[in-house]
């Protein structure tokens, strides 16, 4: 009986140790530019590993670069995390450009697959080139040789390298990335020398030369041979060095899911300028002719989407502000006409204000020109619409008063030679005229004075309107 109690024991204990061993493994797969949707995606899983005590949180990298904020987002997800994380970048042909080069930088274990690269880290912001507007002074030419300095003189050796950026502006953002990829470095004792380099002058490593340099941890061909690799590895979480066990762990791709995908689509510069125009032309159209409140609810709905996703994107607040500036001119222009004067004022804002939207130089995190050209025509539409209606009103009879009844047709009740009655308007009128008037006649309304209207033969009474 004792010896039967004492086997069940030792089986259950060897069944809580081996469940206890089964620590899974998650995959995280992110493939494009870092965005805000993509560091939401990896910090909320993040944070999930840690309470679900994950044995190792494998980021799957295959990126151009992205946003700075995002990475930096990340990054910090990374240094603060529980759980260790393995970047790798996968599958052949991948590679951590810009962006993926910090995220590879700051994990715990980097690695790469065969036919993969890494680098490329210059702040692509700095280069100037994404402004549409010529610059307002001539670049100056070389120097004239009696004016150019000798070699190993004072204003040689203050002279910016080739490889910087030679505007006060350009030179503290490479100075402030290069410290903060060298500093990673540091931390994860990896070539500090080549995360400068790669800043700097935009260095490039295929995989093998960057297992070489020690940029990298390991070279694996496949997910499986990673975590073989791994296994037993020690790393540093927050102080305390852990060992991996990813010998036999249970491997699990995180799908992303729909709070991903919404932020995916919204956070696209197109749609969120697009989301905050149409929201703010709905709000425009329920006020000029308020009805059953579609234009207020789509309006408010599609206003704040644009506004949430525009806080998560690198805006400029000058352009924001001339687009409001730029829109409200219209709705005055559409409101109260000024002939164009306005509405002219408000689509130049505007035009230039969506230019400068975004305060970003990377091709995929600019408003596209031809939606601005669209957005564009419409506020150009309503220009013309108002000013087209002002003039209609400018030239219209006038509808209401003593005014309207002169040239309006009456109809005469009774013949008379001098005076009589007409019925105009609906009502009975005292008239005057000269000549006969027989019962039946049409006439026209001539004058006004106080009740008696003069009038004047127009044609039988069977021509009357």
């Amino acid at each position: 009986m004792w010896r039967r109690l004492v086997r069940l024991f030792a089986a259950a204990l060897v069944c809580i140790a081996s469940v206890a061993q089964a620590a899974p493994v998650w995959v995280v797969e992110l493939e494009g530019a870092i965005s805000p949707a993509s560091a939401d995606y990896f910090i909320r899983t993040l944070g999930r590993a840690g309470d679900e005590s994950v044995e190792l949180v494998v980021m799957r990298l295959d990126t151009p670069g992205g946003l700075d904020k995002s990475m930096r987002d990340m990054v910090k997800a990374i240094l603060a995390s529980t759980v260790p994380v393995a970047t790798y970048v996968a599958p052949k042909g991948s590679r951590a450009a810009s962006a993926g080069t910090y995220l590879m930088y700051a994990s715990h274990i980097a690695a790469m697959a065969p036919a993969t690269n890494i680098g490329s880290s210059t702040p692509v912001s700095i280069g100037g080139g994404g402004s549409p507007f010529p610059s307002p002074m001539p670049t100056p030419g070389p120097a004239p040789e009696s004016e150019a300095p000798e070699e190993g003189g004072e204003d040689d050796a203050e002279a910016s390298p080739p490889h910087e950026p030679a505007d006060a502006m350009g030179r503290k953002v490479v100075n402030d990335a290069a410290a903060y990829l060298r500093s990673l470095a540091e931390l994860r004792g990896r070539n500090v020398e080549w995360a400068e380099d790669t800043v700097r002058s935009g260095a490039n490593l295929a995989a093998s030369e960057a297992l070489e340099r020690g940029v990298i941890d390991l070279v694996a061909d496949d997910l499986a041979a990673l975590l073989d690799a791994v296994d037993g590895r020690s790393v540093t979480i927050a102080g305390v060095e852990r060992t991996l066990d990813t010998a036999d762990a249970q491997v699990a791709t995180i799908e992303p899911d729909w709070r991903y995908e919404l932020l995916g689509i919204i956070t696209d510069p197109n749609v969120a300028y697009i989301l905050l125009m149409v929201g703010i032309y709905a709000l425009i159209l329920e006020f000029y002719n308020p009805g059953i409140g579609v234009g207020a609810v789509t309006g408010v709905i599609c206003l704040l989407l644009g506004a949430f996703a525009l806080q998560m994107l690198p805006i400029n607040y000058a352009g924001l502000a001339l687009i409001a500036v730029g829109v409200a001119m219209l709705a005055v222009e559409a409101f109260t006409p000024s002939f164009g004067i306005v509405g002219t004022g408000g689509v130049i804002a505007f035009v230039i204000g969506s230019i400068i939207l975004m305060d970003t130089d990377l091709p995929g995190y600019k408003v596209s020109y031809p939606i601005i050209a669209a957005f564009a025509a419409v506020s150009v539409g309503i220009v013309v619409f108002s000013l087209g209606a002002a003039l209609r009103m400018r030239r219209a009879r006038v509808a209401t008063g003593i005014e309207s009844m002169v040239g309006a047709r009456a109809q005469v009740m009774e013949d008379f030679t001098a005076s009589g009655r007409v019925r105009a308007f609906g009502e009975v009128w005292n008239a005057r005229g000269e000549g006969g008037f027989h019962q039946g006649d049409d006439v026209e309304i001539s004058a006004v004075d106080g009740v008696i209207v003069q009038v004047k033969r127009t044609g039988p009474a069977g021509e009357a309107r």
